[in-house]
Parts: structure tokens; C-alpha cells; sequence
């Protein structure tokens, strides 16, 4: 048997590097067979066949134009689709058109796989943004002939009805949940550790379009925020990145910022999946603006805080009756006191709060491991 992933893999995000070490996890799991029967379709596929054990090629193969691109990885990558029994799309926020190529790009993977008969599932993804007539085309299209369809949360869901798709979705919630295994450190008597993620939120390095006054009120924020937290507190700050060396470079900017910079470090440098989960299993809290900093840390049973820059953050808080500790980016450099009154919030009965994650880290394992049905109904076994 042959089991072909497609997603976001081999682009040095490691939140989406942790979704792939779970679907490998998952899928070998589920059909008892050995990763070199795997296929990933990779940005780097040197780097995902050394890494993971599989047979890797390229997710694209890039000709200039848009539409050279899309018929040359068709011409490509079709033959090695034709020879798979299942192909798997997902998971990650892949199911969007921000930046104009991944819908295109994704909806042709399902194009290939209606044309060689292979059958196919859109697995454990997040959906959105979707503004173009054309990214909407592609994704109806890509989950009209699936076998299956499921997303991450709810508002996923919501969406991908809002814009015409009419097979059902299921909710299964992240896939990476699943590297939980169930024997997370014990936390301090009292919240001491305090980890922190950043992303280069309109960074002109980094964001699709660069804004320089946003950039600055955000990591103002973050530092003035932190800052507060650190005043009257016995804490100690440790910054870690997901996607390196992007985020490990906004967290110096937010440190240069802070008038409590002393009680902080920055672990600069990149952390594979197993690596993240270690920095967050020692941590007591973690206070994340990656999505997958947050799952990582909720598969430790680490107590959590989000920074929201994007929906797909606000969705997984809500999913998780977390809102109340989810803020606003744009809103941190006018509000000072978000993660100190989070942490109040959380230090005021902290045995509860340690509880409460354990139960919640729990509950999305299962439903992770419950979302592999997925596979074995879409080739009948």
C-alpha cells in the first residue's frame, strides 16, 4: 500500500512540520505499514525524505507564470498520484487564497487524483481566508470529489458551507494533536516559566505587505505587555521560535523593547517539532502567537495565552472556551495589561487551571486520533 500527503511540508515552519510528523504518526499507525510507503509532496524534499524516511518530490515545480507552474507540477507529479491508493490533503491552514497560488495549487493535487481514480480526503485542515471567486472555485471543487472532507473547527467548517461546498465536514481538530503523549512534566507549585512565541507581523521581511507603524505598535505591545507581567511577578520569560529565524528575530525587537529584558532569554535557534514540545512542557505557561506554538503547548498540558493575528488562532481559542485568554494583536500596544491579567486570572486557583488543561489536552487527543477513521472510510478498509 502507497499513501501519498500533500500540505504546507519542507518550508521550515515548524508548526506545519509537527502536523506532518503527526500524519506520518498516523497514518502508519492506522495501516500498519512502514514510512517508506509513504509519498510527501515537499518544498524540500531532500530535507522531508531524510527527516521523515519517505519518498518526497516536489510540491511545485515553479516556470515563471502561474499557469506554466500549474500544468508543469500536473505533467509532473500526476504519475506519481496515479500510483497511490490514497491521497491526503491537509492538514494546516492550506484551504486559503491570501496568497493567491494555494488554492490553484491544492485544488490541483485533487484534479490529479480525480483523474488517475485515486481516491482522496481533505484531512484535518483550517479554512480561510477565501475572497476570490477563483479560490472559492477551486476549493468546492477539491471537496466535491473527495471522499471525505474534514476541518480543524468549527468556523472552517462554517465557511467552507458559506461558499457553496455541500459534502459533509466533519470536525476533527488538528492532527498535530496527536503527538500528545500522555506523560507531561509536572508544573511549578505556582506559574514561574513563562514561554513566548512571536510572528513578523507586518514585517516588510516577512508579511505580504510590510507596514512599519503596525509592526512597531505590535512589538511595542508585546514588550509593554511582557513587561507589566514581569514587574511584580517572579518570572522568568523564555522566547522560542516555530518558524526560525523569522520569529526568533522579532522576539529580539520585542526584547530590545522591554525595561525587564533581564528576565528573559531567546533560545535562537530552529526547533524541530520534538524540540517544541520539550521547550513547552517545561514551561508553565505559554504565551503563543503561532497557532501551532499553542497546540504544542496543549499537547504538553501546558497552560496557554494567544496572541490573535489571525482568525484561524481566534477559531482554536473559541474551539478550546479559551476566548477570554485570546487578544487582540492590533490592540496590545493600547492595552498593557492583557497577559498580566491573564496570568492573575490563571494563578488565582492554579491547581484548577493545570486540571482544566490536562482535561482539555485530553479530549483533542482523542479527537485526533478519532479523525483517522477518516482514512480508512475513504478506501473502504
Amino acid at each position: 500500500m502507497r499513501v501519498g500527503i500533500v500540505g504546507n511540508y519542507g518550508n521550515d515552519n515548524n508548526g506545519d512540520e509537527a502536523i506532518l510528523l503527526s500524519l506520518v504518526k498516523q497514518v502508519t499507525a492506522t495501516f500498519g505499514i512502514e514510512t517508506n510507503q509513504l509519498t510527501i509532496f515537499s518544498n524540500n524534499p531532500q530535507q522531508t525524505s531524510e527527516r521523515y524516511g519517505v519518498d518526497s518530490y516536489p510540491l511545485y515545480y515553479r516556470k515563471g507564470s502561474a499557469p506554466k507552474t500549474f500544468f508543469e507540477t500536473y505533467k509532473q507529479n500526476r504519475p506519481i498520484v496515479k500510483k497511490l491508493d490514497l491521497l491526503i490533503i491537509g492538514g494546516g491552514g492550506i484551504l486559503m487564497d491570501l496568497y493567491r497560488t494555494e488554492a490553484p495549487l491544492y485544488g490541483s493535487y485533487a484534479m490529479m487524483a480525480k483523474q488517475s481514480k485515486t481516491p482522496y480526503v481533505v484531512y484535518g485542515c483550517g479554512a480561510g481566508p477565501l475572497q476570490t471567486n477563483l479560490g472559492k472555485w477551486f476549493i468546492r471543487n477539491m471537496c466535491k470529489y473527495a471522499q471525505n472532507v474534514s476541518v480543524r473547527d468549527p468556523e472552517s467548517a462554517q465557511l467552507l458551507k458559506s461558499i457553496g461546498v455541500t459534502k459533509q465536514v466533519d470536525v476533527i481538530g488538528d492532527p498535530a494533536f496527536s503527538l500528545r503523549d500522555g506523560q507531561a512534566k509536572e508544573k511549578s507549585s505556582s506559574p514561574k516559566k513563562i514561554g513566548v512565541t512571536a510572528v513578523p507581523y507586518y514585517n516588510a521581511d516577512y508579511w505580504p505587505e510590510g507596514n512599519e507603524e503596525l509592526y512597531n505598535n505590535y512589538i511595542t505591545g508585546m514588550a509593554k505587555n511582557l513587561d507589566k507581567l514581569a514587574e511584580g511577578n517572579d518570572v522568568d520569560i523564555t522566547f522560542f521560535a516555530t518558524k526560525f529565524p523569522q520569529d526568533a528575530n522579532v522576539t529580539k525587537d520585542i526584547q530590545q523593547l522591554m525595561t525587564q529584558s533581564a528576565k528573559t532569554s531567546i533560545m535562537d535557534e530552529n526547533l524541530l517539532p520534538s524540540d517544541i514540545l520539550k521547550v513547552t512542557e517545561q514551561q508553565d505557561i505559554v504565551i503563543g502567537t503561532r497557532l501551532h506554538s499553542l497546540i504544542l503547548a496543549t499537547c504538553t498540558e501546558t497552560p496557554i495565552m494567544a496572541i490573535s493575528y489571525h482568525h484561524k488562532v481566534n477559531d482554536f481559542m473559541n474551539l478550546a472556551e479559551l476566548d477570554k485568554f485570546s487578544f487582540p494583536i492590533g490592540e496590545l500596544h493600547d492595552n498593557d495589561t492583557y497577559f498580566l491579567e491573564a496570568f492573575n486570572s490563571m494563578n488565582e486557583d492554579w491547581p484548577a487551571t493545570l486540571n482544566d488543561t490536562k482535561q482539555l489536552s485530553k479530549k483533542l487527543y482523542e479527537e485526533a486520533m478519532n479523525g483517522t477513521k477518516q482514512f480508512t472510510d475513504a478506501i473502504g478498509k
